[in-house]
């Protein structure tokens, strides 16, 4: 047998003998051995040293007490005009002057559009002529009468032909003073329909005319925020740019739209020192309802056993105690941020930092002093 072969085989039994030899406990490695000791965790204030008892436990709180909270009913909205005008002609003919141009603010009475005259002011100097004819015919006529040279009724007859032509001197001037679109109120001349050498006829447009003193605010209320309203109510209103308008409202509707079963509503602006255009996206917030709430910081706000929302405050005996509460409303001030509450007494001393590590029976230590952190 081969020298390899041999040096083999007793490495096999050397190893098989090493594994068959028993051994004591003393011989196991210690390092590996587990331990069996008592664990215990203990709190450690911030000053080191051990808390003892749930007494030892402070945390910080504020006196809060009951205000006056304004609910908001939101709706989404836009600017509108107080009015959009289609100006129309009121007679036909050729457009000789358009002496507005778009955007251009017009006074109440000035003309807009201009058509030509043709042969309007030649039919009221006729009709003038005709005026003057029957009035001297009419006036023979009474004093044939008052000489009974002439029945009554011829009389009757000479004082309609006189009141007939007194009609047509007044339609003659009208169709002249037609002549001239005049603007209806005080505007902005949106658009232009016609320009010069256009022909218009009766009811053509000539110019649309845009009212923005007072601006509106338009939107439409849910049924089930409709009844918290009333008119006079302040509304404020965030455009899309930013900017904050203030205003109140002044129409809500007594039908609900068929579709949406929502209702119109029309806030008049104040005064704005910057033009508002129409057609804004808006944001509308609606004084509603007032009711008795407390501001509470979010942090505050935690959840019970059940899920449910609360907070958690002290009695005189400095035991915690749970409060269930319903958030009413939010308070997005810089100063005064936070959530408005109900479900609380009318004082209260509120948890504000430390309300998680605490429970409902403990009786803890307060400190109001939030100059010392």
């Amino acid at each position: 047998m081969k020298k390899q072969y041999l040096v083999a085989i007793g490495l096999v039994i050397l190893i098989a003998a090493w594994m068959l030899v028993p051994r004591g406990d003393g011989d196991r490695d210690e390092r590996y051995a587990s331990a069996d000791l008592d664990r215990t965790v203990s709190a450690i204030a911030d000053d080191g040293s051990a808390v003892s008892s749930a007494a030892d436990f402070t945390v910080r709180a504020t006196r809060s007490r009951v205000d006056t909270y304004t609910q908001t009913v939101s709706v989404r909205g836009r600017t509108q005009a107080f009015r959009l005008v289609d100006i129309r002609a009121e007679t036909a003919g050729r457009v000789i002057a358009t002496p507005v141009a778009r955007g251009a603010r017009v006074e109440k009475g000035d003309i807009l559009c201009e058509i030509a005259v043709d042969a309007r002011e030649t039919d009221l100097q006729e009709a003038i002529s005709r005026q003057e004819q029957a009035r001297l015919e009419f006036e023979g006529g009474e004093d044939l009468f008052q000489r009974e040279l002439i029945s009554r009724s011829a009389l009757a007859q000479l004082r309609t032909t006189y009141d007939a032509a007194i009609a047509a001197v007044r339609r003659a001037e009208l169709a002249l003073e037609r002549t001239r679109i005049r603007a209806p109120f005080t505007g902005i001349v949106e658009t232009r329909a016609v320009e010069v050498g256009d022909y218009m006829d009766m009811g053509g447009q000539c110019a649309s005319l845009f009212d923005d003193d007072p601006m509106l605010l338009v939107g439409q209320v849910p049924e089930q925020d409709v009844n918290k309203l009333e008119l006079g109510t302040r509304v404020t209103g965030i455009m899309v740019t930013g900017e904050r308008i203030n205003g109140q409202l002044t129409y809500l509707a007594r039908a609900a739209d068929p579709v949406s079963r929502s209702y119109r509503i029309e806030v008049r602006l104040d005064p704005q020192q910057i033009p508002i255009r129409q057609g804004i996206s808006t944001e509308i917030l609606l004084d509603a309802a007032q009711i008795r709430a407390h501001l509470v910081p979010p942090s505050s706000v935690t959840l019970d056993d059940a899920g449910l929302m609360g907070v958690k405050t002290l009695n005189s005996d400095n035991e915690v105690e749970f409060h269930r509460v319903q958030i009413v409303g939010e308070s997005t001030r810089i100063d005064e941020s936070g959530f408005w509450v109900t479900g609380l007494p009318d004082e209260v001393i509120l948890i504000t930092v430390g309300q998680e590590l605490v429970f409902e029976g403990q009786i803890v230590n307060v400190n109001f002093d939030w100059s010392q952190l």
